[in-house]
């Protein structure tokens, strides 16, 4: 099926059900998968590397949540903010308004961070924690609102799922991912001389508050692109950087980069779970990807555990 518009048959016979099933069906869920893998593993390594913590992740400082609310509300006003949207206006409606909630929430996070000039870790994680309840909380406030229908789109938000992928989601999520994607890599250097301490990377010639902004402006694009069309779905930005960083090192170019193959073979392996696992009912992708990553956190937390007892 894929070689026949090259031209190319191979005497393998197949029925136009098929055909289309292949085109309109699986192929854009696979496609799409590993666009929403790889952004959100590439985001992952982005935020630990600035961080300097292997903990660290979008969703804990407000990114998710922030695209979630505001994805919550275009679905339930949706019919009335966008009416007058056509063909191109409404296929980005959704990635725009979850990308501009992502924003707001991120640089809500970074301006409480704030001091003395610089950006706090400490307090961006716990502002990011307060960001996340008062997003859940919003959230529940537009929920009661919503109709029926509405209300079954926001469950699919809630628990993330590539059910609905088609080639417009695909159209729509790709350059915000595209872009997060290709842009990470350049901050490589920067993110490894970012490893040996803020006051280091400066007196190297590192921006870091140019660095900061960077990359978490990157995060908010394609955590927010990836939102709009999947929801969320929890520790592939966790969990990949990691193990990637275990097993081929700290380098950040390579990091990211392996990252972005292992965050896409992830969610593809975890969409394939979801679909045939309990088939014909399809378990929610949020899922699967919740009871793989729950454990390695907790894994995580009991190794710095044991590292700072021993320190």
């Amino acid at each position: 099926m894929l070689l026949q518009p090259l031209g190319i048959n191979l005497a393998v016979p197949y029925n136009e059900i098929q055909q289309n099933v292949f085109w309109f069906i699986r192929l854009p869920r696979v496609v799409l998968a590993l666009l929403v893998g790889a952004t959100l593993a590439v985001c992952g390594a982005g935020m630990q590397g600035l961080f300097r913590n292997p903990l660290a992740d979008p969703g804990l400082i407000g990114i998710g949540s922030g695209a979630s609310l505001a994805a919550v509300i275009t679905i339930v006003a949706g019919a009335s903010l966008f009416a007058g949207f056509q063909s191109a206006g409404a296929l980005y409606a959704l990635n725009i308004m979850s990308f501009l909630g992502a924003l707001l929430a991120m640089i809500l996070v970074y301006r409480i961070s704030r001091q003395g000039g610089k950006s706090n870790v400490a307090i961006m994680l716990l502002a990011g924690i307060a960001v996340n309840a008062l997003a859940g909380a919003l959230t529940g406030l537009v929920t009661i609102s919503a109709s029926d229908q509405q209300l079954r789109s926001i469950t699919f938000w809630s628990m993330g799922s590539l059910g609905g992928a088609n080639w417009n989601n695909v159209l729509g999520v790709l350059p915000f991912c595209m872009l997060s994607i290709g842009a990470m890599p350049f901050f490589a250097k920067s993110l490894n001389a970012l490893s040996l301490g803020e006051s280091d990377a400066g007196h190297l010639g590192i921006r870091t508050e140019r660095l900061k902004n960077s990359v978490m402006y990157l995060c908010a694009i394609g955590v927010g692109a990836c939102v709009a069309v999947s929801g969320i779905i929890v520790f592939v930005g966790l969990v990949v950087p990691h193990i990637i960083r275990m097993t081929a090192g700290p380098e950040h170019k390579r990091l990211i980069w392996a990252s972005a193959l292992g965050g896409a073979a992830l969610l593809t392996t975890a969409d394939l779970i979801s679909r045939t696992v309990a088939a014909p009912v399809e378990i929610p992708i949020g899922i699967i990807t919740s009871i793989a990553g729950g454990p390695f956190f907790l894994y995580l937390l009991m190794k710095e555990k044991k590292k700072q007892i021993l320190l």
